[in-house]
């Protein structure tokens, strides 16, 4: 059943994420997952339904919370995240979904319980930032709500996601195309590629 495979990724959609986005998503379809992502850009109605479809359709998920704050002085906090973390919270309260897992992620330790202490009580993991911290977090969390599973090591994962990068950036600038710009290609193109790679790498 796809529901059982499918991961919903709640994480923010612009270039100083990107750098993020990437070993998650690698992560993710390396360990046996199949990760889904809004592909639209809009934040009206039809971006609203398609996430709240994914949430439905995914038994996993993974949100980010490391980027609420604004990007300048006097800008307004980003609420995004915190709130389709909300709606997977409230599929899994108030649905027949009740097996639904999620991890949250966020920048430093703790720093969830000054925003949303609600939250209080879950197991958020932070990564500083740091791209194998997020690959480190997402496997060990796998460990966990799959203790049948061979889980690959750390270690592997994060190598393999590096020679990944440098084919990667070698292919999208053959194309002429900025392997550092996140809309550069649909997401689900890079899944695809991403899928094909550790294919052919294992």
């Amino acid at each position: 059943m796809a529901y059982c495979d499918n991961l919903f990724i709640n994480c923010p959609f612009d270039e100083d994420y990107f750098f993020l986005l990437k070993p998650l998503l690698f992560t993710t379809i390396y360990c046996g997952l199949k990760p889904k992502i809004s592909q639209t850009r809009d934040s009206d109605d039809v971006r609203l339904e398609e996430i709240k479809q994914l949430i439905q359709q995914s038994r996993y998920s993974i949100h980010d919370l490391s980027r609420i704050e604004p990007f300048n002085e006097g800008d307004l906090p980003r609420f995004n995240m915190p709130f389709e973390l909300g709606v997977d919270v409230g599929c899994k309260s108030y649905s027949n979904r009740t097996d639904k897992k999620y991890l949250i992620l966020e920048k430093l330790p703790h720093r969830d319980k000054e925003v949303l202490s609600d939250i209080s009580g879950q197991d958020i993991k932070s990564h500083n930032n740091e791209p194998r911290l997020i690959v480190q977090s997402i496997r060990n969390w796998f460990t966990s709500i799959f203790p049948r599973r061979t889980i690959a090591r750390y270690s592997e994962i994060w190598d393999a996601y590096n020679e990944f990068q440098y084919d990667y950036k070698e292919d999208m600038e053959a194309d002429n195309l900025n392997p550092d710009y996140i809309w550069e290609i649909p997401f689900s193109e890079l899944i695809t590629n991403m899928k094909k790679w550790i294919d052919g790498y294992k």
